[in-house]
């Protein structure tokens, strides 16, 4: 049987608009397809696992207040982060876990919060709290070599600049910065976004790319089972044609 073991970090602060609900549809699409899905937590002061022995390592997202009060503990987490990242471990990261693996993170008040500084990219709030990336947006991505055009929705005032591989193309909302071209953060074993939602809710391709990538790295011939995803792409597409009117 194949199995991912995932490491969910700061589930018990970072779950801003559902994002919790991403390990749900992992699971649950591991077990529609009988693979094998150990999800295990991590928060403040909790002992300090193998980064490295974990498939998955997961961050949602949160704000301000949150980001400041685990910014100590997980820099105490860097190196192990650093080594599973180098190893292949794969990232996916929502808001402030994104927001958190760069340079820096400046709040709305100028204060600098350290990132883990694993990107390049650095993020700055609006001093106008009021000035925020919102609502729902449309990207298209490519992934595994083919283009997916995927929904979610952004709340955001930090504007995360120096990306230098981007999730997707921006195609309705404003993305990485207020009224910018691309959204997001992209390595094959990366994937870092703003959008919530959560986020694999509605995009099943973005569920599969994971779990594929994951499952390969003990069974490089390992195929995913497809599964029936009608429904997610019929209401993903109706949301798509009203925000971009055709």
């Amino acid at each position: 049987m194949n199995k991912i073991k995932i490491l969910h970090m700061y589930a018990d602060m970072l779950d801003l608009y559902g994002d919790s609900g991403n390990m749900e549809i992992i699971s649950y699409r591991c077990r529609m397809r009988g693979i094998e899905c150990i999800i295990d937590k991590y928060s403040i002061d909790s002992p300090q696992p193998n980064f490295s022995d974990y498939d998955l390592i997961y961050i949602g997202g949160g704000a301000d207040l949150e980001q400041q009060h685990i910014s100590e503990d997980l820099s105490k987490c860097r190196d192990g982060i650093e080594a599973a990242y180098r190893r292949g471990t794969f990232l996916f990261l929502i808001c402030g876990g994104y927001q958190l693996m760069g340079k820096y993170y400046r709040d709305a008040d100028g204060t600098d919060i350290p990132g883990l500084g694993l990107f390049e990219y650095y993020t700055i709030a609006e001093p106008n709290r009021r000035k925020r990336c919102i609502g729902n947006i449309v990207i298209r991505a490519q992934l595994a070599g083919k283009s997916v055009d995927v929904v979610g929705f952004e709340n955001h005032g930090g504007q995360t600049h120096n990306v230098k591989t981007p999730l997707g193309e921006v195609l309705y909302g404003h993305g990485n910065c207020t009224r910018s071209s691309h959204e997001g953060y992209f390595e094959k074993n990366v994937i870092a976004t703003y959008m919530h939602g959560p986020c694999l809710a509605k995009n099943p391709e973005i569920s599969d790319y994971i779990i594929g990538y994951c499952i390969n790295r003990s069974n490089e011939n390992a195929e995913l089972q497809q599964l029936d995803d009608k429904l997610e792409k019929d209401c993903r597409q109706i949301m798509i044609d009203r925000l971009l009117k055709k």
